[in-house]
């Protein structure tokens, strides 16, 4: 009997794709999705501080960007499956922004903003969006959520940035990571 018409070998050819598909998915396990973005261009030396903090506000704008539109972005929000890893529709997490002086003593600015989405802010999502998929509700939630967390991190990180800026910290090469950690909620 060939391969082809021998049940027991397809079967067993069935299941050994299927083994190889679970061990596939286990080890691409997204938690977060992440962007680095990189500052090589140096301020003029004459530059004010508001121009050089726009500067910094500029670089955390792209990496805002560049995680928004991921490819991690749109595993987070395939998570939300009705059987899946966020059963309930229900989650926490955390955004941070991290800025790393490249070419300076001073240590890294850190701001963390903490986010909670609960099954409610589905069903809005649905009724505004009218579409019954968790994962594309659940990637519009947390597009806002990484914007809104982003935006209270840089409030929450000004002060220091200024006086980052009055140390000339931010004169040489910067690198701002922007990230958003996603677990279920409990």
């Amino acid at each position: 009997m060939s391969f082809r018409t021998n049940p027991d070998r397809i079967l067993d050819s069935i299941d050994r794709a299927r083994v190889r598909d679970e061990e596939n998915r286990a080890t691409a396990f997204i938690r977060d999705a992440s962007a680095r973005e990189l500052g090589t261009e140096l301020p003029e030396v004459d530059a004010t501080p508001s121009e050089r903090l726009r500067r910094i506000f500029g670089l955390v704008e792209k990496a805002y960007t560049a995680t928004a539109s991921g490819v991690e972005m749109r595993r987070l929000a395939e998570r939300f499956q009705t059987v899946g890893d966020i059963s309930n529709h229900h989650a926490r997490g955390d955004v941070t922004v991290q800025i790393h002086y490249l070419d300076h003593d001073r240590s890294d600015d850190v701001g963390v903003t903490p986010f909670e989405i609960h099954p409610s802010r589905m069903e809005e999502a649905r009724k505004v969006a009218r579409s019954t998929r968790p994962d594309a509700l659940a990637i519009k939630i947390l597009r806002k959520e990484l914007r809104d967390g982003v935006l209270a991190a840089y409030k929450k990180m000004e002060p220091r940035l200024r006086d980052a800026i009055g140390e000339r910290a931010d004169m040489g090469h910067l690198a701002v990571r922007v990230s958003m950690d996603l677990r279920p909620g409990g």
